[in-house]
């Protein structure tokens, strides 16, 4: 029978990998941008929608000032790139804001950056592709209503694709990222020769009158009108989510790892900066118009213009207006766009397992994370991610509206906590740096580290009171479960540790009396013969079987047929008035546990092997009962005794058969080699 599930593996995920190419997944610079900067460039494609909407509350008057919380947002953006150039080269081995921390600050500090990250990752991962489905969903009206099964069949995808390997996952996304760059670069070059040479088009909103809000009638005046601009400030502040990836994802880079990383990190300032600035300015030029309530906030004519409005987004509208006698252009920018929104979710693909794996490596997180799977990637911590945000997705309908409220609390989380430790790492090393030059250059990073802390930690406080009421609260909250749930990670390994250190415990070292060996007996059979066969081949100082006496006749005839065949081991049988298997042999292990507490006891249990599914509920559960209940008594050992059924054989055979070039690699016995020992067995 054939193995479909690994030739769909296969299919999807590829041939393994062997350990020592590990080398060759490492990335050069110009799949690096791409794989670690694509969640920052994609923020071109919603943050002046944020920052737009949120300024639409105090009507027409406010978006005079949408260039200069542009501005605002790209001060904090190249102050934190300069911050995190500082980082990756104090700390390449990859924990980035964690491992800065937690050398820094101590271990409490660590986990606190660990779980903010974790959850902004995650969330990453749920508002990109809600609104790239919310793209698509605008060019395609088919989509509408079915958003969020169309974000999680897109999660679905890139997980496969980030299972096949860091590599070829970059490779893959490399080309989309770089049209993406051009297309809006492009994009906005044309719109400025344009508006030079007086030629440049209104947006198809720009007749629409956007009425304020009743509480800002007056316009921004007032603290209404100061809180209004904080809100679309740190709306405009998602733009910096994914920056810290890169300091996460060092050692995914070629050599020189902190050099490439580093110049990295200027590409994706630079580019970005110039992206985001660009499309809000000349949203500001060509008048657009965008609300989060379109039916009640924008007019035609003095009537609103309805539920049944379709607002575009801000670069749909740009793209719209300036290609309008060239659709192919103004296409290429919308699918440039939605799916730059989708691949975002990659530099969280990337930077969630590396960090997942170091968590679980310091006893944080369940150790499988700190595992590569075949081909040479963190598998399960990409397995985790996509599950929990297919989680967030669904919970929220992928609307991203609701989603981008919990976000970038985490990231300015361990932004602010990460530049306070180096601050204190640049304090440190100066203690002990006596070379002029040396401490000059140091010196000159903790200024830089010192300017971070206090442009992000502000960038917080505004964050947390602007966003806490309308959904961030609830980061918070995961955030607070999942450090809790790491502390209790690391407390239960510690105490597995503890107890299973060898040092001083002489009962570990110290021989057992005698070796007590019972065997489980059903009925006179192939599997028992073999068990018996067995526990007699290990030579117990005392031998017996034991049969739980459910039915009287059927005991009293397994007796006889014992006597008859003369077997040279004493048959027990316990009694069973409740008519249960379980517990009368529980009980009876226990008290001979008791009589001889130095003697080691070892349970023979004879078991069918199965090869189909549906035979597993017939068989072996009470073998499992046994042994779950055996495995918990201290001086007790449970061996099975397997005996194979003729539907296990074709099993083995796909075991045997494989894959191609398995059988040279080692990997299942070579064509020809019996698939099990001869089961003849002799009379015991």
């Amino acid at each position: 029978m054939p193995n479909y599930p690994g030739a769909v593996k296969r299919l999807l995920v590829g041939r393994p990998v062997r350990s020592e190419r590990l080398g060759e997944t490492l990335l050069p610079k110009r799949i690096a941008l791409p794989v670690f900067a694509s969640d920052a460039l994609s923020s071109v494609a919603y943050a002046p929608d944020e920052i737009l909407l949120t300024l639409a509350a105090a009507g027409l008057t406010s978006y005079a000032l949408s260039p200069w919380v542009g501005v605002s947002v790209v001060f904090v953006m190249l102050i934190v790139v300069a911050s995190y150039r500082q980082n990756v080269h104090a700390y390449p081995s990859g924990g980035g804001d964690y491992e800065v921390a937690t050398v820094n600050l101590g271990p409490m500090a660590g986990v606190t950056v660990a779980s903010a990250l974790l959850v902004d990752y995650v969330l990453t991962v749920a508002v990109s592709i809600s609104s790239g489905a919310q793209y698509a969903a605008s060019a395609l009206p088919f989509l509408r209503g079915h958003e969020a099964l169309l974000a999680v069949a897109v999660v679905v995808l890139l997980t496969t694709i980030n299972l096949r390997g860091v590599r070829e996952s970059g490779t893959a996304f490399a080309i989309p990222t770089y049209v993406f760059m051009v297309s809006i670069l492009g994009m906005s070059a044309w719109g400025f020769v344009r508006y030079f040479l007086g030629d440049l088009p209104l947006a198809e909103s720009a007749d629409l009158v956007l009425r304020p809000e009743t509480q800002f009638e007056q316009g921004l005046v007032g603290l209404g009108g100061g809180f209004l601009l904080l809100r679309a400030f740190s709306s405009g502040c998602a733009a910096l989510t994914g920056v810290e990836a890169i300091s996460n994802g060092v050692p995914a880079f070629k050599k020189p790892k902190s050099r490439n990383a580093a110049t990295t990190l200027a590409l994706l300032g630079g580019i970005a900066v110039a992206m985001l600035m660009s499309t809000i300015v000349l949203a500001r030029l060509m008048h657009v118009r965008f609300a989060e309530f379109p039916a009640e906030q924008l007019f035609r004519d003095g009537r609103s213009v309805g539920e049944d409005y379709v607002q575009d987004p801000v670069i749909g509208q740009i793209a719209g207006a300036l290609f309008g006698g060239f659709p192919p252009a103004f296409y290429l920018v919308t699918f440039a766009t939605g799916l730059i929104l989708i691949l975002a979710a990659n530099t969280a693909f990337n930077g969630f397992p590396v960090l997942g794996s170091i968590l679980a490596k310091d006893d944080l997180l369940p150790r499988q994370l700190h595992t590569r799977g075949d081909r040479l990637a963190y598998s399960n911590g990409i397995v985790a991610l996509a599950v929990g945000a297919c989680l967030l997705i669904l919970a929220f309908d992928a609307q991203v509206t609701r989603l981008i409220q919990l976000y970038i609390v985490g990231v300015f989380i361990s932004f602010t906590v990460s530049q306070t430790g180096m601050v204190r790492h640049w304090t440190r090393l100066l203690r002990q740096e006596t070379e002029t030059a040396a401490r000059r250059k140091m010196q000159q990073s903790r200024v830089i580290n010192a300017i971070g802390v206090t442009i992000t930690g502000s960038v917080l406080v505004v964050v947390l009171i602007t966003k806490f009421t309308r959904g961030a609260y609830l980061a918070l909250i995961f955030m607070a479960l999942l450090f809790v749930l790491m502390l209790a990670i690391r407390r239960h390994y510690r105490s597995v540790s503890a107890e299973l250190a060898e040092e001083d415990d002489a009962r570990g070292r110290m021989l057992p009396s005698r070796v007590h060996a019972i065997v489980l007996v059903s009925k006179l059979h192939k599997p028992t013969m073999r068990a018996l066969a067995y526990a007699r081949a290990s030579r117990p100082s005392l031998l017996e079987a034991v049969t739980v006496n459910v039915d009287g006749d059927e005991t009293r005839r397994l007796q006889d047929e014992w006597e008859r065949r003369d077997i040279p081991v004493p048959l027990r049988a316990l009694d069973s008035p409740y008519r249960e298997i379980t517990r009368p042999v529980l009980n009876y292990v226990r008290s001979v546990r008791r009589e001889s507490p130095r003697d080691l006891v070892v349970v023979y249990v004879p078991e069918y092997v199965v090869g189909r599914w549906w035979e597993q509920l017939l068989h072996n559960q009470s073998a499992l009962r046994l042994k779950g209940g055996l495995h918990f008594m201290p001086g007790v050992i449970v061996a099975s005794v397997p005996w194979q059924l003729r539907s296990s054989r074709h099993r083995l055979g796909e075991l045997r058969r494989g894959a191609p070039g398995d059988a040279r690699r080692g990997a299942v016995p070579p064509h020809g080699e019996q698939l099990e020992p001869n089961t003849k067995e002799q009379d015991a």
